[in-house]
């Protein structure tokens, strides 16, 4: 049974083809994943980028069923800016239904599809390529490849690898309580004392780790070494290239089907 849970586990932790990739690169193509969708405001783009991004994924051994986890939250959000577009985005065209502040046109549903899709795009983008980096290795990018302050990325690695300990003293706190017998009753009241304790949790953690950085060298403004060395290869130069593809073929679709809209334009 643990041979079978820990080849499951290796499994799904294989590393991908997007693995390759510099972090600093999925940064970028995050960005340039997300170029077309802010400039035209059109479902046509929007769609051809986001089959576009999961073709790409799954064709770089991303598992669908990660994919689908991932993006999962993206589904409850969409449909929000969607619904605010189709009922107060500006009307055009035949008028479906109309009350006071609300119009439901044929331009405003076009845009809430747009918005709709874009949303999908740019939160996929930014969770498969992004969500799923080393922060080490970004870290180590950012500062040798983009030539950012050492003690800016020293200080955010160590932020971001803080908030991975919040979920687990969050748990911590809750066995405690229903230990004590009072994490059974009062759900608002119990939610508002355990953040507060998490936020001073937080507090005293990082003064700690402020003092600690400070006493081992970290806010020195010599120049630093790095142990591990972030280079470009071969995989990011295809990665930029296949970025391109996409956003261009996003916008050549757009202009061919008539539907490219410039953000610029009066869309609202």
């Amino acid at each position: 049974m643990t041979a079978v849970q820990t080849g499951t586990a290796q499994a799904a932790a294989a590393p991908t083809l997007l693995d390759r990739m510099n972090p600093v690169t999925r940064l970028g193509l995050a960005v340039l994943a997300s170029l077309p969708i802010l400039i035209t405001l059109d479902w046509v783009s929007a769609l051809t980028m986001l089959c576009c991004q999961f073709g790409v994924f799954v064709a770089c051994g991303v598992p669908v069923a990660r994919l689908i986890r991932r993006t999962a939250p993206l589904l409850l959000v969409a449909p929000i800016g969607a619904l605010s577009m189709a009922l107060y985005g500006r009307p055009g065209g035949e008028i479906h239904f109309q009350w006071w502040l609300i119009t439901v046109s044929d331009r405003s549903l076009l845009l809430a599809v747009a918005v709709f899709l874009r949303i999908l795009v740019l939160g996929s983008a930014a969770v498969i390529l992004i969500g799923g980096a080393d922060p080490t290795r970004m870290a180590d990018g950012l500062a040798q490849i983009l030539r950012l302050p050492a003690r800016f990325v020293l200080g955010t690695l160590a932020g971001v690898r803080m908030v991975g300990l919040f979920a687990e003293d969050w748990r911590t706190m809750a066995l405690a309580r229903r230990a004590r017998g009072i994490g059974d009753t009062g759900r608002l009241r119990r939610f508002f004392t355990m953040a507060f304790a998490l936020l001073v949790f937080a507090i005293r953690r990082g003064t700690k780790l402020a003092t600690a950085m400070e006493a081992r060298g970290f806010g020195s403004q010599r120049q630093r070494s790095w142990a591990r060395p972030s280079q470009l290869g071969r995989a990011d130069l295809v990665g930029l290239l296949v970025a391109l593809a996409a956003g261009a073929l996003s916008i050549g679709l757009a202009l061919w089907a008539g539907t490219f809209w410039l953000v610029l334009w009066d869309a609202t």
